[in-house]
């Protein structure tokens, strides 16, 4: 008669805790977190198709910091360039636009966002900015005050398109479409009384 053979009891355990069954420890990724970033170039000296191939740059690098570059926005006549994107942090943003091509942000807003509608794609394109102040305040806040936009948005013949909000700051960007920038100025008057500190007429990469 063959008598069976069993494997100790310690060995047992180490095969599942360590060994032959032991599964792989799950991989996680790095916490992404939406940012803005700020350039502020020359006024009149900036177009969009500068601005395309300096991001073309930055995306063939991106990876190497974690950073995914989403959309960027310029304003040619101020020269402005408001670039959204996802990294672990704002270092890693400002160290892609160095090395990619040397054009740092003057500011990165870290940024909570709104819910995306799209574009029409029939008016101008317009990010106007509200600078409440540090801890003045908060994502529902401005989403509250969001709502009051939507409700009246069609009144002045604006569509808005998203929001993003930097509560430390107390920095609001929106994205709109309208036929001027006056337009926008009075739905958000008419809305809820927060004329932006500033507005850009924009166009759009990604």
């Amino acid at each position: 008669m063959k008598t069976r053979s069993f494997l100790p009891a310690a060995v047992l355990i180490g095969c599942f805790s360590g060994g032959l069954f032991a599964q792989e420890p799950e991989k996680t990724e790095p916490k992404k977190n939406l940012f803005i970033d700020v350039h502020e170039m020359e006024p009149g000296k900036v177009t969009l198709e500068h601005v395309a191939s300096e991001h073309a740059k930055d995306i063939a690098i991106q990876d190497k910091a974690g950073v995914k570059f989403l959309k960027y926005w310029v304003d040619e006549e101020k020269g402005k360039i408001y670039c959204l994107s996802s990294a672990p942090d704002a270092e890693a943003i400002r160290k892609t636009h160095a090395e990619a091509h040397g054009m740092e942000p003057r500011k990165i807003y870290a940024v909570t966002e709104g819910t995306e509608v799209a574009p029409d794609g029939t008016k101008e394109l317009f990010m106007d900015i509200h600078e409440m102040g540090p801890g003045k305040v908060t994502a529902s806040d401005v989403e509250e005050a969001h709502q009051k936009d939507l409700a009246v948005e069609n009144k002045y013949g604006v569509k808005f398109l998203n929001y993003w909000v930097n509560e430390s700051d107390g920095v609001i960007m929106c994205l709109s479409e309208a036929n001027d920038a006056e337009a926008v100025v009075k739905t958000h008057k008419e809305a809820h009384g927060m004329a932006p500190a500033s507005i850009h007429k924009v166009k759009q990469g990604q």
